[in-house]
């Protein structure tokens, strides 16, 4: 069962680390307006049509769900989403390889260890060899992420401007940590808006939902959240920048790809919490780590993908050797957390 939330996990963070590929498709729109297009796939159509089709009585769970959980779940989206629009402006100044790295990375730490702290079973973790290998596994997380922040440091001294402008065209090394560290610590709202959205998915349980789409409801509210920051910024954007016209002013051919690109850009990036809470309900007591596990192979499959467009070309090789061991030891950190929760689950 395990092995089977790792994997789900590892389908989720390829999602997530391939989402943006289909922006760099968009052509003549401002940032706002293909980030605000593909939000409305991946926080609106995407969570209302998953979740209709796998938690049969939707609708009538509204009369049961406790006012207090829902208000949660949409404050932490809301907050959540403002670490989500921050984040795309770290892709913007960073690249995928370090805007994915440092901003996860803070993510990770933040998302993992509050839930516990806050339910009151973090002592579990200190005083349990399973617990302690989970920790140890976020632990070993955040040093790969501190491996790829230097790698980052490192090409930033390297390359000349016109050499980093020519495979990310805004980079900026010191704005984008500013921007990325922001949006990670808030990113991790995330994860306690998933643990405030329990009680809504035990009930969609009790209802006759397979555990597997348990999450499926509460995705709904946090999303909703997500959506109400995003689309209050871009739209202020689209005002001052003068950008509104982007969503249908242009030659039908160019408008239809940069809709399709947009939309696939935002259904990917939906793909990525499907299967993390489709994953977390494999995960056993410490299903907290699954954030961990998550954002550990977003981080590697994000510099993979970094890898493959050649945003370290011109690096040197000790620079490459540094973020392809931040890669490694983030993977290592995933098989840490996997074999903690495999202890508690046998006992140990």
């Amino acid at each position: 069962m395990i092995a089977l939330g790792v994997f789900l996990h590892a389908v989720g963070g390829f999602a997530a680390g391939s989402f943006y590929i289909p922006f760099k498709k968009v052509r003549n729109w401002s940032w706002e307006s293909y980030w605000l297009v593909g939000g409305v796939f991946s926080w609106i159509i995407m969570p209302w049509l998953v979740a209709s089709l796998t938690v049969p009585p939707l609708l009538s769970l509204a009369g049961y769900v406790p006012l207090q959980s829902v208000l949660r779940c949409y404050l932490f989206g809301v907050l959540w989403g403002i670490g989500g629009l921050t984040f795309g402006l770290s892709m913007r100044y960073l690249g995928m390889s370090l805007g994915y790295a440092i901003a996860l990375g803070f993510c990770a730490a933040f998302g993992t260890i509050i839930p516990p702290v806050i339910d009151g079973t973090f002592s579990d973790l200190v005083t349990h060899q399973s617990g302690l290998t989970v920790l140890a596994g976020v632990a070993v997380c955040l040093v790969g992420i501190t491996l790829c922040g230097w790698a980052g440091i490192a090409k930033e001294r390297e390359l000349s401007t016109v050499q980093k402008q020519a495979t990310i065209r805004e980079f900026s090394f010191f704005k984008g940590l500013i921007v990325a560290v922001f949006a990670g610590v808030m990113s991790s709202c995330m994860a306690l808006g998933i643990a405030a959205g329990k009680p809504i998915a035990q009930l969609a349980m009790q209802h006759g939902t397979r555990s597997l789409w348990q999450n499926s409801p509460v995705f709904i509210l946090i999303f909703a959240g997500g959506f109400t920051t995003n689309f209050l910024w871009c739209l202020i954007l689209n005002l001052k920048n003068r950008s509104a016209t982007d969503y249908f002013a242009a030659d039908k051919a160019l408008l239809a790809a940069n809709y399709f690109f947009s939309a696939l850009a935002g259904i990917t990036w939906y793909l990525q919490f499907m299967f993390y809470g489709m994953g977390t309900t494999k995960m056993g007591r410490y299903d907290f780590s699954s954030w961990t596990v998550h954002m550990a192979f977003i981080i590697v499959f994000s510099n993979l993908w970094a890898l493959w467009f050649r945003e370290w070309k011109g690096s040197s090789r000790r620079t490459l050797t540094i973020v392809v061991l931040g890669i490694a030891v983030v993977f290592l950190s995933t098989v840490l957390v996997g074999v903690g929760n495999y202890l508690e689950a046998i006992g140990r």
